[in-house]
């Protein structure tokens, strides 16, 4: 009984990211719309968007390969599980022992490597633009978020996300100088990894300026639809990566009962809405920068990262 209710208390967090990603992104359109003073859609919307794009029919191009075939459903799975993996409402699950920030890492870059293949797959000229753009932001991506990973182990002792957030949790953290440099820089990592102003617009198809929607033109139904989850997934794990590591108030622990999840479903809830709110405030006050300068912006949360590590390396208590 014990392994089913735990197996059962996996597979909610699983379902849970899975059915509130979509919210997540109806959230921030809707409360961007209401910023700038417009009715907006409805913040269900995206699961309407969804269910259309399932039922529309497969269009794909004479030259596509299988690559092209399989990637939207490589990068849903692999998206899913790093999203799965990361503590939500709870720590300790079942699967926890898998979810290392490496391992998570790992799963996104492959994701990555897949879209930007299948950019260039069918040959036009927007998907290879996409796909350099997309490759030129990873190159200063991953790194400034290996960092982040070292300074957080390095405070934590470990790369486990269930340790680290019940070590976060107690009170032998304190006020570190390190963990803040870290909290900005992994801000602006989930920023530009989720293609959001001022990196890139999701809501505009420039052609001179989009990445991630040059590399996904080509892509239609359910293809395409399989594409857009996985990128709500991505922006829901980047802002429960941030909620677990740097707030995780009310967070349970595996076995504490019906109880304490309600009370950390309640708290995620609150944390995804108030981020979702601020993501929308910042984006609505600044403007896109050019491509260009996207490397001195990620460049700023490389040299955070590699800060917040050597003044650990200098001493253990910043």
């Amino acid at each position: 009984m014990v392994l089913i209710s735990d197996l059962f208390v996996q597979g909610m967090q699983m379902a849970l990211v899975l059915l509130l990603a979509p919210l997540l992104t109806g959230f921030v359109r809707t409360v961007k719309a209401k910023l700038l003073r417009r009715q907006g859609p409805s913040v269900f919307q995206p699961y309407r968007d969804l269910l259309r794009l399932m039922r529309k029919e497969v269009v794909l191009a004479d030259n596509a390969s299988w690559l092209f075939r399989v990637t939207p459903y490589l990068i849903f799975a692999a998206t899913w599980v790093a999203a799965a993996l990361t503590p939500t409402f709870a720590i300790g699950l079942t699967f926890s022992w898998t979810a290392d920030l490496i391992a998570i890492i790992a799963l996104l870059g492959s994701a990555r490597f897949f879209l930007a293949l299948a950019g260039m797959d069918v040959g036009t000229s927007f998907g290879g633009i996409g796909s350099s753009r997309e490759a030129m932001i990873a190159t200063l991506a991953e790194p400034a978020m290996l960092l982040i990973i070292f300074t957080v182990a390095l405070v934590a002792g470990s790369t486990q996300l269930s340790n680290v957030v019940a070590f976060m949790a107690s009170n032998q953290v304190g006020l570190r100088v390190s963990l803040g440099m870290v909290l900005v820089a992994l801000i602006i990592v989930a920023i530009a990894e989720n293609a959001r102003i001022p990196v890139d617009n999701p809501a505009t198809h420039l052609e001179l300026t989009m990445v991630h929607e040059a590399m996904i033109l080509e892509y239609s139904g359910r293809h395409l639809a399989m594409i857009e989850l996985a990128a709500a997934l991505k922006l829901l794990l980047y802002i429960s990566l941030i909620a677990c590591l740097f707030i995780p108030w009310k967070i349970a622990v595996l076995g504490a009962g019906p109880a304490a999840y309600f009370i950390g479903v309640a708290a995620y809830l609150l944390k995804l809405a108030a981020s979702g709110a601020l993501l929308a405030v910042f984006e609505t006050a600044t403007a896109k920068m050019r491509v260009f300068r996207v490397p001195q912006f990620l460049g700023a949360a490389l040299m955070l990262g590699l800060l917040g590590t050597l003044l650990l390396f200098v001493s253990r208590s910043l």
